[in-house]
């Protein structure tokens, strides 16, 4: 994205398909991490938005007509009378909450590696950073918004979003 960007700084950059191939992955909380981590990247990179592939899908990850099956944010089965929340519903919903329509991006740094973070200014004024912590261990962070810092800790292999108003 960011190769993009310098080449066509002029652009407006959309991320659209995004989705996990190979079926439906239930249960696994790999999946919304990877989606997060994705989004983050991409957003801290120029893109204007993030679009999730297929929001809905089967039980088995369909309809499909090449078979190529994949996982989706919410899944439901014919038989079964509901639907089933997957982690990356979970970990979008850390965006699509807290980050208003006409948010802007602003400079966020990371203290590891592991720690993946993006800020925004909403049009409201307030103030939403989401990070996460990739690593098997919480990590103790310094949250630095407008000159007032707060500590905290964030759990193993966890998102966060802070808001400030």
């Amino acid at each position: 994205m960011q190769q993009v960007h310098d080449a066509w700084p002029d652009k407006r950059l959309l991320f659209t398909e995004g989705c996990q191939e190979g079926g439906p992955h239930h249960g696994s909380w790999e999946l919304g991490e990877r989606y997060a981590r994705s989004m983050i990247n991409d957003l801290n990179r120029w893109t204007v938005g993030w679009i999730d592939w297929n929001l809905l899908l089967d039980h088995d990850g369909g309809p499909n007509h090449v078979g190529n099956f994949c996982s989706a944010p919410i899944h439901t089965n014919a038989s079964f009378d509901g639907l089933t929340y997957q982690s990356s519903y979970y970990y979008i919903g850390h965006f699509a909450r807290f980050v208003r329509p006409g948010a802007r991006r602003v400079h966020c740094a990371a203290p590891h590696h592991d720690i993946e973070a993006a800020a925004f200014r909403n049009v409201d004024g307030s103030s939403a950073v989401i990070v996460m912590n990739r690593n098997a261990e919480p990590r103790r962070l310094a949250l630095c918004i407008d000159a007032v810092t707060t500590t905290m800790e964030l759990p193993a292999r966890s998102i966060a979003t802070y808001l400030v108003s």
